[in-house]
């Protein structure tokens, strides 16, 4: 055994299974039932914990991450909050973004998540990429704990602005056409700026509930007709879950085809969306069990951590997870698939989890199934990136 080993004892697995799990250099490299494995250079009891799959935090928004309080509460719905974030971000620093960021992110590896990929807007006045220089320097900061991906965010941000952003470092392009006059422009200006830099891009598509979305479809025809080759990702897509179901699994199927992969981000688009319907409210969550069945890669998302785009936000993948179980009828598996090695696919990085071969980036949670580590969200938690241990919370409760 080489120094870097690691051996976890008595670890139940995600299919219930009790076993002890060797780390060597990074990776899983032995599981075996309890008391088999020799004795590494270190051991960790896990006894009484779940081990999953780290989870990846596929779609966060960084940069306003902690302003509700200071924001001031708009009206609660997504132009509300969009009016809110731009009056708010006008005295935004790269400080500022800096000190919320890390505490953002210290929550999301605190519970449980390795690798997260950020959007980060183009902000408003002289110094536009500010926010942007603040997570590159956070990226560096935090490297041995967590793998940051930035997705430079605009609207309608001159070229020569996004070019800047792709040569400073950011890894991907991101862009709203549904806030665009023509969407199918809109995207094909994404692509094309993307393409120049040999990056791949995350949109945040049909984030309405409009009967005819198109974002989707159109991002989906357009990586096919360029022959885009560097990655292509949908966020939210809630409009698809408003269709008839065969209209719906024919634009997962083009998605599919097309190798996208697609963003489910219930925690802020149940709280955004649908508030102009009191009666028979529809629900702002993509059509998941469509996606999935077309073979579309799916990763579930937490989205906004307490600013004016979602009040509630805990930065825990588990709590993704439990929500596209109740409100997408996932099954438990399904939904920890999404937050774990869904997302890692959606984020372009290889497979982790207490299985032979794979990456040792783990999650365990005390807890002695999946309906309790979802259901119960409980707090005691161990996080290990490449097999090393970089975060614990063990919580002290008494009955008085």
């Amino acid at each position: 055994m080489t120094a870097t080993a690691l051996l976890l004892r008595g670890a139940r697995l995600p299919e219930g299974q009790i076993r002890d799990v060797l780390i060597e250099d990074g990776q899983v490299s032995a599981v075996a039932q309890a008391g088999q494995l020799p004795s590494a250079c270190e051991e960790m009891d896990l006894s009484g914990f779940l081990l999953l799959p780290a989870p990846a935090e596929p779609h966060a928004h960084l940069d306003k991450a902690l302003t509700w309080d200071l924001a001031g509460a708009p009206p609660c719905d997504l132009p509300g909050a969009v009016a809110a974030w731009r009056g708010y971000a006008e005295q935004v620093t790269e400080e500022d973004v800096l000190v919320r960021a890390r505490r953002a992110l210290d929550e999301l590896v605190a519970n449980g998540a390795t690798a997260v990929r950020t959007h980060a807007d183009v902000l408003p006045g002289p110094d536009p990429l500010r926010g942007l220089r603040a997570l590159l320097r956070l990226r560096e900061e935090l490297s041995e704990r967590v793998a940051l991906q930035i997705a430079v965010l605009h609207i309608e941000a001159p070229d020569e602005v996004l070019d800047e952003a792709l040569e400073l470092g950011a890894d991907l392009l991101g862009g709203c056409p549904h806030l665009s006059d023509d969407p199918q422009a809109a995207v094909a200006r994404a692509l094309a700026i993307a393409e120049r830099h040999g990056v791949g891009v995350d949109l945040h598509a049909d984030e309405n509930l409009r009967p005819d979305p198109k974002d989707l479809l159109l991002l989906a025809q357009a990586v096919r007709e360029r022959d885009f080759t560097h990655g292509a990702t949908a966020s939210h897509c809630v409009g698809l879950g408003g269709l008839d179901p065969a209209e719906a699994a024919r634009i997962a199927k083009e998605a599919a085809a097309s190798r996208i992969g697609v963003v489910a981000l219930p925690l802020t688009n149940l709280y955004l969306q649908g508030r102009d319907t009191p009666a028979r409210t529809p629900r702002g969550l993509t059509a998941v069990r469509a996606l999935l069945d077309a073979g579309v890669p799916l990763a579930g998302g937490g989205d906004n951590i307490r600013d004016p785009f979602n009040p509630v936000g805990r930065a825990d993948p588990l709590e993704t997870a439990g929500l596209l179980v109740a409100a997408g009828h996932l099954r438990l598996p399904e939904a920890v698939h999404a937050v774990t090695t869904g997302a890692r696919t959606v984020l372009g990085l290889p497979a982790a989890g207490p299985y032979e071969g794979a990456i040792a980036d783990l999650l365990a949670v005390r807890a002695d199934s999946l309906s309790g580590a979802l259901g119960a969200s409980y707090p005691d938690r161990i996080v290990f990136k490449g097999g090393r241990a970089v975060s614990r919370t063990t919580v002290i409760r008494e009955a008085l």
